[in-house]
């Protein structure tokens, strides 16, 4: 009788879950129409003593999009004051709604990815889990891996989808 090998767990393949290395603190908006008067106007004063006052600490280890959800114009530096509050209580934040913060943090977390243990390996990027990992870090994540890897596929390593695999070069001396 012949005996069962399972050849996922002895191939080369390395497996990728985004959801592993993508962080999962809350995230929440910081929004500047209540600090507007009659949600129309910033006034300068006003609004650098609001500030003062705001409890930033609700804003730990949080990821913040910054916006004005009211039709008003605000000025750019109103903005990048806010950012001054949040920037030694957050975990990261942008002036744009929740979708521009994942992009922000899917391009933070690929950045600083370690791509060595993935060189010239055919690399698995698991497509199924339970967090919700942006569209954007799938592609970001192919963009960084491809240079290095020697082939990438995307599913699980037992029923992949083949997306890029390198072509080996033959150099003939004669």
């Amino acid at each position: 009788m012949n005996e069962i090998i399972n050849r996922v767990s002895s191939s080369p393949i390395i497996s990728l879950n985004l959801e592993e290395i993508y962080p999962k603190e809350e995230r929440v908006v910081f929004d500047l129409k209540p600090f507007l008067w009659q949600e129309l106007i910033l006034k300068e004063q006003d609004f650098r003593k609001a500030l003062k006052e705001v409890n930033w600490e609700v804003y730990r280890n949080r990821w913040v999009g910054i916006i004005c959800s009211a039709d008003a114009i605000v000025p750019t530096w109103a903005f990048m004051l806010v950012c001054t509050y949040l920037e030694p209580v957050t975990k990261g934040y942008v002036v744009g709604e929740l979708d521009v913060l994942e992009i922000m943090i899917s391009e933070r977390v690929i950045s600083n990815f370690d791509l060595e243990s993935f060189r010239d390996r055919p690399v698995v990027i698991k497509g199924c889990s339970s967090y919700p990992i942006p569209l954007f870090a799938y592609g970001r994540m192919v963009s960084v891996l491809q240079p290095v890897a020697r082939s990438l596929m995307f599913g699980e390593p037992c029923s992949t989808v083949p997306l890029f695999k390198k072509i080996k070069v033959l150099i003939f001396k004669g």
